[in-house]
């Protein structure tokens, strides 16, 4: 069984998440989208909250591939989640030129802690590339429509969030 690790903040999970998941499931057999815990970045949603959302938007990606996809919160070292989950081949996002550099700087530190787990980037569609959940959230809290970048249930997060 092909193992992979979609890792991230996922705050909120988005659009162009859900895409990177659905091309990612024609990849393994089970996914696990490891959800960081990352105190440092202060995430907007509790971890219980974004590993609910993921599970939620991730379900029926899995039903419609076939690949098992769990959830599984981490606050480790990724390379560290990548082998407590069993994960041969770690899977990243690129939207720009400037995420990729960031990326291979990763990818060259991974690969010197375990050289036996892959990472494989999947360019995120045209139409999701400018998609950051940072920027969702800051138009969401300004009281910008957010319904183009997220799926309906998150939507109504964001806006009880900030409208409550």
């Amino acid at each position: 069984m092909r193992v992979g690790l979609y890792p991230g903040t996922f705050d909120p999970v988005t659009l162009g998440h859900t895409d990177i998941i659905r091309r990612a499931c024609s990849l393994v057999d089970r996914l696990v989208i490891g959800v960081a815990i990352n105190r440092d970045k202060g995430p907007m949603f509790s971890l219980e909250e974004r590993v609910a959302m993921v599970e939620a938007e991730a379900a029926p990606l899995g039903a419609a591939t076939g690949c098992e996809i769990v959830a599984h919160p981490f606050e480790n070292l990724l390379i560290d989640c990548a082998r407590d989950v069993r994960a041969s081949v770690i899977i990243r996002g690129l939207r720009a030129v400037a995420d990729f550099e960031y990326e291979f700087q990763m990818v060259g530190m991974n690969r010197v802690l375990d050289d036996r787990i892959e990472t494989v980037f999947l360019m995120a569609d045209a139409k999701h590339q400018a998609i950051a959940s940072k920027l969702v959230k800051e138009i969401a809290r300004l009281g910008g429509d957010v319904s183009k970048f997220v799926a309906p249930a998150v939507n109504d997060a964001l806006r009880a969030r900030f409208d409550g």
